[in-house]
């Protein structure tokens, strides 16, 4: 059985459930469109830092921030448009403004969808129309982020876009790996290493972006957790970001369709003509064992 509820805590939360499978999703649509929580089997599966959440003019750390119209920061924050210089923070405007709600359903599963629009505060920063559609869709164990990115401009809209979800974990030692490439660049030095299939948790940050990935599918077992997550996206995904915190209980996998400063660079960037549009679709699985 599936449903769908609201309540109001700080924001306007709607509550994914089914609850055959005890699996929910919290969503905060005024905040960014983003989900805050997801359950499976009434275990929790991502971090959330819920004091710096209740700070409106504090960026969230955790749950699935949505990357729009780019990924990773800008040098400077700033990009060239037709001669004109805008400025533009880390990862976009998506993940700050208020998304509306526009269709739920609890037929086969509980869906939400939600809706982003330019605006005035948008074009001051990105000069362009669109409309992104973001359905959320919980069944299962499995979480489904399906998009749809339209450009309502007279001219090319260019973008990238991604996810950064914060998984929950105890001791980072006791997780392994299926990351599907063989080398990753370090974002602070700009190096490229091969990746050996683990990571140094006694680094005080690790920001690593794998550029080059052979599959659309990834997972990482928590051997402390007995959890096994799998991340699958569409080809559009074409890199994936890790990146932690020395003594903080989260770790991002995050998929990103093109690099940090594509929109100067244009590399791996996603361009739509006029009154094109594009979809995509990312999916997690949680299982325990």
């Amino acid at each position: 059985m599936f449903s769908i509820a609201i309540q109001q805590q700080q924001y306007k939360t709607y509550i994914l459930s089914d609850e055959t499978a005890l699996s929910q999703l919290e969503v905060v649509p005024e905040r960014g469109g983003i989900i805050t929580r997801w359950r499976v089997g009434g275990e929790e599966i991502l971090y959330l830092d819920a004091e710096r959440f209740t700070h409106p003019d504090l960026s969230v750390r955790g749950g699935v921030p949505i990357l729009f119209p780019i990924c990773g920061n800008l040098p400077g924050n700033s990009y060239s448009l037709n001669g004109q210089q805008y400025t533009l923070k880390q990862h976009g405007f998506a993940r700050d403004l208020p998304w509306n709600v526009v269709e739920q359903a609890t037929k086969d599963n509980a869906a939400l969808t939600l809706v982003l629009g330019s605006n005035e505060q948008t074009k001051g920063v990105y000069p362009f129309d669109f409309q992104l559609l973001f359905t959320y869709v919980i069944q299962g164990n499995n979480l489904e982020i399906h998009q749809e990115y339209q450009n309502l401009s007279s001219t090319p809209l260019p973008f990238s876009a991604g996810f950064h979800p914060y998984f929950l974990t105890g001791d980072k030692s006791q997780l392994e790996f299926a990351i599907p490439s063989q080398e990753y660049q370090d974002q602070t030095t700009k190096e490229v290493h091969p990746f050996p299939g683990n990571f140094d948790f006694n680094r005080d940050e690790i920001d690593f972006a794998f550029n080059h990935i052979t599959s659309q599918s990834a997972t990482v077992t928590d051997h402390s957790r007995k959890l096994k997550l799998t991340l699958d996206s569409d080809d559009i995904f074409s890199m994936l970001v890790f990146w932690t915190l020395k003594g903080k209980d989260f770790y991002c996998l995050e998929p990103w369709s093109a690099p940090r400063n594509s929109l100067n660079t244009g590399e791996k960037l996603t361009v739509l003509e006029p009154g094109d549009r594009c979809t995509a679709s990312v999916r997690l699985s949680a299982s325990f064992f």
